[in-house]
């Protein structure tokens, strides 16, 4: 045992469970906290934004692409409001990401004295979006709450948790015994139920696999399952990457519609299965098998034919070894030729964001990471940027925050370093975080931003244009001259028009590894929208697509 205070213990336990990095900014109720960092400065850096909500974003961006834990601190009330969009979305995406949020002090807590930053019952409402959120009353108990906390996120379905923390409470010292880290299981499924699962699927003559978030860290085993079965593999946004989209068998989205169709049985790895069973349609004569580790996601919307409850890649071996004793590999599936070259005919009439997205492609290197925000030519990667490697495709998944990219990806570079990060974001988007250019000058985290400029909340605009007799309002923008504001900052800035212009600049800045800011001046895009939103194509009919 050590003497130590609640703030040194809570330091001492992030670097034990490899937190070597603090995403946050200082206030008075956290003060304690931020000098044990200072004290420790050897082995923990502490980065700095110029908000909350990017402190957060930066965590979120860090976990998602390691998918290790990492942790942000921030003042209460206020501060947790604002970093409260990324905590939703990180347990959107299954981010391991620790908020720490001091409190008032603790006499008062609740009882509506008036004191800085006080909220009523800041705890419940961070458990409406965290899996576990919980008090750290004395220096005794600090070490295994963090350690208690930091094992809730990466157990079952991984997800942000939270500890608050009261400004008294910080400073306390007392003789403390830390916590290791606790074991975090990896259950496989049933036995029973994966021997029922390779009967099925072993039958099956137009298999089709649907992988989602929680397949990434499955990719390998996604892949020999695959190619076993011979069954095309479809990802969308948080599943992109967890086989190479080089691969023969890596189909898209729109694609893994058109399959949809015909296939005679379903394997789902790690997601939650949303637009096929919601949207496409589902009946009796499509069985499907269903891996999630989530108790609550692997029933959603229907019971799946097979439920296989367990962590995806120990139950995919498991699963390959059943199929391997149930004769010969299947037949390639005779429609996938054709399915694929539909989707090329489709994408070759949806320019220039492809023309774009080729240009980031070409001057991206294997390893780098690309983050995509809400914006056109992000939505049209999510279908057809090819991805060499998970977690080096960053999505917002079904919560599709707008303004998230730029945080999220300082976040990545930071996790990342000597990887090229990109952000490809919009102009609308950019600027809910745009002073965060001065963040990483500061901190020297070499993101280079490309800004789609068309002027618009572009997608609102077209809606509004199409859909309400072009009617608009409230989605025209005024923009600074982007290459200027960037210049200010002290940084790289390029203004590109064409694709070509773009993989230009791409370069140069990669080359550079350090920040810079790329300008695409854009007219109205086309809609991606069309092969996204598709019709049902099983079962009776019911609600339209969602978006």
């Amino acid at each position: 045992m050590s003497r130590m205070t609640t703030a040194e213990a809570v330091i001492e336990t992030l670097l034990a469970h490899g937190i070597d990095t603090l995403f946050a900014l200082p206030g008075v109720h956290n003060d304690h906290l931020f000098d044990a960092a200072h004290k420790a400065s050897d082995r923990i850096r502490v980065i700095h934004p110029r908000h909350e909500q990017t402190a957060a974003y930066m965590a979120l961006g860090a976990a998602l692409a390691t998918g290790r834990p990492q942790a942000f601190a921030v003042v209460p009330g206020p501060g947790v409001l604002n970093a409260s969009a990324a905590l939703l979305l990180a347990y959107a995406t299954g981010a391991p990401v620790l908020a720490l949020a001091g409190q008032i002090p603790s006499f008062a807590i609740d009882q509506g004295h008036g004191h800085l930053h006080e909220i009523h019952d800041q705890i419940g409402l961070l458990r409406h979006i965290v899996k576990q959120g919980e008090r750290i009353r004395s220096p005794q108990e600090a070490s295994e709450r963090v350690a208690q906390a930091i094992a809730a996120a990466m157990s079952g379905r991984p997800g942000p948790v939270a500890l608050e923390c009261a400004i008294d409470v910080w400073g306390q010292a007392a003789d403390v015994s830390l916590t290791p880290p606790l074991p975090v299981a990896a259950p496989c499924a049933d036995p029973a139920a994966i021997a029922a699962a390779a009967d099925l699927l072993a039958k099956a003559r137009r298999p089709l696999i649907i992988v989602g978030g929680g397949a990434l860290d499955a990719g390998a085993e996604v892949q020999a399952v695959a190619e076993r079965l011979h069954a095309p593999v479809s990802s969308f946004r948080r599943g992109r990457g967890v086989i190479p989209t080089s691969h023969p068998l890596a189909v898209s989205f729109t694609e893994g519609h058109a399959l949809w169709r015909t296939a005679d049985a379903v394997l789902a790895i790690g997601t939650r299965l949303y637009w096929q069973q919601a949207n496409w349609g589902i009946d009796d004569s499509l069985p499907v098998v269903r891996i999630d580790i989530d108790p609550d996601s692997i029933g959603r919307f229907r019971a799946p034919t097979c439920a296989l409850l367990g962590d995806a890649a120990v139950t995919l071996r498991a699963l390959l070894a059943e199929l391997s004793t149930r004769g010969a590999a299947l037949a390639p599936n005779p429609e996938l030729a054709a399915v694929r070259l539909a989707f090329e005919q489709r994408l070759a009439r949806h320019e220039p964001p492809m023309a774009f997205l080729r240009a980031i492609r070409a001057a991206l290197p294997e390893d780098g990471i690309y983050v995509e925000e809400v914006t056109q030519v992000g939505f049209a990667s999510r279908l057809a940027l090819p991805v060499h490697a998970p977690r080096t495709f960053l999505s917002p998944g079904y919560q599709d925050t707008l303004g998230w990219g730029y945080g999220t990806a300082l976040g990545a570079a930071a996790a990342a370093p000597g990887r090229a990060v990109v952000l490809a974001t919009g102009d609308g988007g950019f600027m809910f975080q745009a002073a965060e250019l001065a963040t990483a000058m500061h901190h020297r985290l070499p993101v280079v931003v490309v800004v789609f400029d068309d002027g618009a909340f572009g997608n609102v605009r077209r809606i509004q244009a199409q859909q309400y007799g072009n009617r608009l309002i409230a989605s025209d923008l005024t923009n600074p001259d982007f290459v200027r504001f960037a210049e200010s900052f002290g940084m790289a800035a390029f203004r590109a028009p064409t694709p070509d212009a773009l993989e230009a600049a791409l370069r140069k800045a990669f080359a550079s590894g350090a920040p810079a800011l790329i300008h695409v001046p854009v007219g109205e895009m086309p809609s991606p929208w069309d092969m996204i939103l598709l019709p049902r194509v099983r079962g009776p009919a019911g609600r339209p697509p969602l978006p």
